[in-house]
């Protein structure tokens, strides 16, 4: 089998893998937040803490598992994460009390999607692909991540009717437990298709030193603040864009939707963000996608709010929902180098994940105090500015061309 086949093979395996996992976890906080609160009897910030918790460790526990995954293989990393994800979600659906659910529905599914998603998964790409198609891999990679959003939400919702939340968790557990074979296959072509070392890596002997480097670096502390802006954004709006429009006389069915809308062209929008950051400066592909998430947010805002009006924000959100994650991750790979990738994107991605857990918690909370989401809408507003204009002074130069040490 040549690498090209490998690469091709590793592409499609991984991005069942993200459509399932992304999927699974884009139903969960999108769906049951309604069902739950009510059936358990419980205000929205007791869900909405149970998904900000699962972001916070999602992020918390990324840089130790892309740790794991780039030092001794990213196979029994997936393979746990696949076991932990079907055990969380299986605890969820026997609900008794509040923290039942923030350990399964919070912790334990935190440690799951961090051992399923973007940053194991590119530890491995990385190394498979070549620099110039790197971002195009992961522009392709997280797009099937949102194609599984807009497959598995219509699906969660029909089991959410039919037969209720418990039944729709079960099942959802059963479908995540197929990432464990698909991860091993997709771990097994990764270690066949590694391609050389390049010098910069070889040089970059210990994490230790990889961490120095970029903790050195004033663009990757940038990087990295940005990326808390794009967790905030995305998490806010998928766990209470559906209560949002319940709030304003959107039937349920409007919202189901609207969510299953971002998925679909958010493939469309993180392929187009992959292929423009392999041929133009990927700063100001972010720097462009986060002020428009802002302009998208504002006429959705200030529009008559109707059906249509929804769907058409669902459809322009969803271009810009995760085309931020090829450029991130690409800029990570091409400055540091791919040796450390899982960890170094994992710590850029615990800063997301930091903003994922004040979009969700907040906007419970905010809304519980004020009765309505207002405050949050602006502060979405608000950050996508500054996220736009702190992209711009980010370096994309490799380190080793900028005459800085490694180690």
């Amino acid at each position: 089998m040549t690498n090209n086949q490998r690469m091709f093979r590793a592409l499609f395996a991984v991005a069942v893998i993200l459509g399932i996992a992304m999927g699974t976890r884009n139903a969960f906080s999108g769906l049951f937040l309604q069902p739950i609160s009510a059936d358990m009897k419980w205000g929205r910030e007791v869900f909405s803490f149970a998904v900000a918790l699962q972001n916070l460790v999602w992020g918390a526990s990324q840089p130790f598992i892309g740790y794991i995954a780039d030092r001794y293989g990213a196979k029994r990393v997936l393979m746990i994460g696949a076991v932990l994800y079907a055990a969380g979600l299986t605890w969820t659906a026997f609900l008794s009390n509040t923290f039942t659910l923030a350990i399964s529905g919070g912790l334990l599914m935190g440690v799951a999607i961090a051992c399923t998603t973007y940053s194991v998964a590119y530890s491995v790409l990385g190394k498979m692909v070549p620099p110039d198609r790197r971002a195009w891999a992961f522009g392709i990679s997280a797009a099937a991540g949102s194609f599984g959003q807009f497959l598995m939400i219509p699906v969660g919702q029909f089991f959410i009717t039919q037969y209720g939340w418990a039944f729709s968790l079960v099942g959802l557990a059963l479908i995540t437990a197929a990432i464990a074979p698909l991860g091993w296959y997709f771990a097994k072509l990764g270690d066949e298709g590694k391609l050389p070392i390049a010098a910069s890596d070889a040089r970059q002997a210990t994490a230790r030193e990889a961490l120095r480097a970029a903790f050195g670096d004033r663009s990757y502390a940038l990087l990295t603040l940005g990326y808390f802006v794009c967790g905030f954004q995305v998490v806010f709006i998928g766990a209470h864009l559906t209560p949002y429009l319940l709030d304003h006389g959107v039937p349920s069915r409007v919202g189901v939707t609207a969510l299953a809308l971002i998925g679909l062209f958010n493939c469309f929008g993180t392929y187009l963000a992959g292929v423009l950051a392999g041929k133009m400066p990927k700063r100001y592909v972010l720097s462009f996608i986060y002020i428009m998430r802002s302009v998208v947010i504002s006429v959705f805002l200030l529009l008559p709010l109707s059906e249509w009006s929804v769907y058409i924000f669902a459809a322009a959100i969803g271009f810009l929902w995760l085309s931020t994650v090829p450029p991130t991750n690409a800029i990570v790979a091409q400055v540091y180098g791919v040796r450390y990738l899982g960890m170094l994107g994992g710590i850029v991605f615990f800063s997301h994940q930091i903003g994922s857990f004040l979009g969700a918690w907040l906007g419970g909370k905010i809304y519980d105090a004020t009765g309505n989401y207002d405050t949050v809408w602006m502060m979405t507003i608000g950050l996508g500015v500054f996220a736009a204009l702190i992209h711009l002074p980010i370096d994309e130069r490799s380190l080793e061309s900028r005459g800085t040490a490694l180690a």
